[in-house]
């Protein structure tokens, strides 16, 4: 039988560390190779930040104290805040409540639901915000933006703790109910702690995509610092207020991030050795399976149901016939720029995510916060920001996909790292210890060793990074070469104008464009979601 128990890696004393494993007393943690690259990757994230700060400090201290002490900054973030705070917990409750009827209960048809749950990630938020507000008409405000954003995004915690409930060893819970305790402290004490983890990674994926999301909030007129922001920018032409407004919102990143840090704790889950698999023992809902499956089947049809029936509303009554001429270059492009990024992405992550899983420091966890900030910003704010950088240090690269290509990067990170960390903490380090004891090299150890236990974990975030991509809308607007054309940017120019006719095909290929993503999410959970 297999075994997961927390693990504290000793320092190694001078008279127990040998030659052959000098990574154990590097500070770092790693290479000099894997501090490099993931500085160079952080100091990317960075460039943006960098840019938002220098315009805001133009502005002089009284002039930026006179905009922070207005009375709408206040209000932009009381809503900001109550934002984060609401659908926070509500998709903490649906995500977790989800997680553990599908896999640890009885329930009917767990397959199926696991597949409608993880199914909102591939409708963007602005498609669901249209979608509800053709059902009601007067949804918006607050309470439309906790619906709308709740319903979008539950997912990112419901993928991770699922995983872990699927996969985790129901060893430790079996013995501490030898113990002597009941099901609900075995729950608090062996099984919440498993998932604490995933749990805290899915909750701040929301939190920070919360912190950046512009569509749905702009269609429901409910106003944060991202809406305020683009405001500036695009009416009032003011990019010195608009980056004032940008460094709050990055404040509140790095309270998010620092919140996360503190509780996730230091301890670290893996499992040595692959063992004999035993699925955890499922509980019997009884009596109560028909009040599981009301539950189970109203999450999926307020999630699922509604936008799929009012796209296919739209599809069957269009005012004009759109060509597939004109679908299928944005198809492509999107196909083209998803992947790409999504290659990136996750290359790019490797460094940070390798140091900080293998040994907790200062360096790794400042380089994998840094990281993390700028996906905080708004896409409106990192997108201006690297067309001043390319027009002013490399012209060439103006307008070209490269350049959005970056700015996907320094958006969407976070949700590559948080699953190859997990993926990358989940490899014993004995394993690759043994490996280059038989005389592996490096190069060797990772490609017979690491990666294969590493690959789910690292698709599974390749998976993320190109569903956001793929719906991903102000960076793209702004950035993308002239001529080119994606389904996200197609669908909010005919929706922009009313034409929900022309709007609906391009909202259906994105659906049926993230649907195998949504698939490869399934099927490439890592073993263990653990930071």
């Amino acid at each position: 039988m297999s075994t997961t128990a927390p693990v504290t890696t000793p320092t190694p004393t001078p008279s127990s560390a040998s030659a052959a494993s000098p990574r154990r007393r590097r500070p770092g943690g790693g290479s000099p190779g894997l501090r490099l690259g993931a500085v160079l990757v952080a100091l990317v994230c960075l460039l943006p930040l960098a840019v938002v700060a220098l315009k805001a400090f133009e502005a002089g201290p009284s002039e930026v104290a006179a905009l922070l002490l207005r009375p709408r900054v206040g209000e932009l973030m009381r809503n900001t805040l109550a934002l984060v705070a609401l659908t926070g917990t509500l998709a903490t409750v649906l995500g977790v409540g989800a997680a553990w009827l599908v896999e640890r209960t009885s329930l009917p048809l767990a397959g199926l639901w696991r597949v409608l749950f993880v199914a909102p990630l591939a409708i963007p938020a602005f498609v669901n915000s249209f979608a509800w507000s053709t059902v009601l008409p007067g949804l918006e405000g607050l309470g439309g933006a906790v619906l709308v954003t709740t319903l979008s995004y539950f997912p990112f915690v419901f993928l991770p703790v699922a995983a872990m409930l699927r996969s985790a060893d129901p060893g430790l819970e079996e013995a501490a109910r030898a113990l002597g305790l009941g099901p609900w402290r075995t729950a608090a004490k062996v099984g919440l702690a498993q998932v604490r983890p995933a749990l805290l990674g899915g909750v701040l994926l929301v939190a920070l995509h919360l912190l950046s999301e512009f569509g749905a909030l702009e269609m429901l007129r409910f106003p944060t610092f991202t809406t305020a922001i683009l405001d500036q920018f695009d009416v009032a032409f003011d990019s010195r207020s608009g980056s004032v407004l940008a460094l709050v919102l990055v404040g509140l990143a790095v309270a998010l991030l620092t919140v996360e840090l503190l509780a996730r704790g230091r301890t670290r889950y893996v499992r040595v050795g692959s063992g004999a698999a035993r699925r955890p023992a499922r509980a019997r809902l009884g009596r109560a399976t028909p009040l599981a499956l009301l539950a189970v089947t109203a999450l999926a049809v307020l999630a699922v149901g509604v936008p799929a029936w009012v796209t296919g509303t739209w599809l069957t009554r269009p005012e004009e016939a759109l060509e597939p001429t004109v679908l299928w270059p944005a198809l492509w492009s999107t196909v083209r720029l998803a992947l790409v990024a999504a290659l990136v992405t996750t290359l790019a992550t490797l460094p940070a995510a390798w140091l900080l899983a293998r040994r907790r420091t200062w360096f790794g966890v400042l380089v994998e916060r840094v990281s993390y900030l700028a996906s905080s910003v708004p896409g409106v704010v990192v997108a201006l920001a690297l067309i001043t950088l390319s027009i002013t240090w490399a012209r060439s690269l103006y307008q070209t996909s490269a350049v959005l290509v970056l700015a996907y990067v320094v958006l969407f990170i976070p949700r590559a790292m948080v699953s190859t960390r997990a993926a990358v903490a989940a490899v014993p380090p004995e394993l690759s210890d043994a490996a280059r004891s038989l005389g592996d090299g490096p190069l060797r150890t990772f490609v017979r060793v690491q990666l294969p236990l590493m690959l789910r974990g690292t698709l599974a975030g390749s998976a993320l990074v190109a569903i956001a991509v793929s719906t991903e809308l102000t960076a793209t607007l702004l950035l993308a070469p002239t001529g080119t054309q994606t389904l996200s940017t197609a669908f909010w120019e005919a929706s922009a104008s009313l034409d929900y006719a022309a709007a609906a095909p391009y909202a259906a290929a994105l659906v049926l464009l993230s649907a195998p993503l949504t698939w490869l999410l399934l099927r490439s959970g890592p073993e263990e979601h653990t930071p």
